[in-house]
């Protein structure tokens, strides 16, 4: 099946509209985008993964950067920080000039730390998602690597972690079809959004007159 990249989306907007549909838009569909600290960061960081040229190999692990994915199932493409090959000569896959068994695993990086929210998890269960149709392999787990603590932190692909993920992705598709942009909902986190001047969340906390009639009467 030929992938187009028009009628795909951008593996990368799972982890924006899970945090955010409104940020999601701006970004996606509107094209709008502006820089503070977070994501000059979230950029440093990447700069020093960002090498598809790059391939090593450490021991029974095998390094890549900067691999290019998609999935025709759930209809997005990008671009994998890093993929390792894990050597298992039982349950791996093969691998062009290489000898051996292999299962990718991949690690996804962020400039921050851990979340309670799901957003960095699900588009590290995307990955996998393009991962396994290209291998033809199920994963059991992906790697998130925190640049604040410098450490990484292991995530199960279970099937609630895929289902949340297919229902983002279509939910995704759903909007950008209608080319509609969701509506601010101001949150604490909207004040460290780069994008706070132009979505303006904060008038979504003002009344409209039928609300303020509706209050009063």
């Amino acid at each position: 099946m030929k992938m187009d990249n028009e009628n795909y989306l951008q593996l990368a907007g799972i982890q924006h509209f899970a945090f955010c549909p409104r940020q999601w838009a701006l970004i996606h569909t509107e094209v709008q985008w502006q820089e503070n600290v977070l994501t000059y960061g979230g950029q440093k960081l990447h700069t020093k993964v960002d090498d598809p040229a790059f391939s090593e190999s450490r021991g029974d692990i095998i390094v890549s950067r900067s691999v290019p994915i998609h999935s025709h199932e759930l209809r997005v493409y990008g671009i994998a920080d890093m993929v390792e090959f894990i050597r298992d000569d039982i349950n791996g896959i093969k691998l062009a000039r290489r000898r051996g068994r292999w299962i990718p695993r991949p690690v996804e990086y962020k400039h921050g730390q851990s979340k309670l929210a799901s957003c960095d998890r699900v588009q590290l269960c995307a990955q996998a998602i393009c991962l396994e149709e290209t291998f033809g392999i199920a994963l059991q787990e992906g790697h998130i690597f925190y640049g604040r603590p410098r450490r990484r932190e292991e995530v199960r692909l279970i099937d609630d972690l895929r289902q949340e993920t297919a229902l983002l992705v279509k939910e995704m598709y759903n909007y950008h079809t209608s080319g509609v942009t969701p509506p601010a909902k101001y949150r604490k986190a909207c004040e460290r959004c780069s994008l706070i001047e132009v979505c303006v969340p904060s008038l979504s906390q003002r009344q409209t007159v039928s609300q303020y009639l509706d209050k009063m009467l």
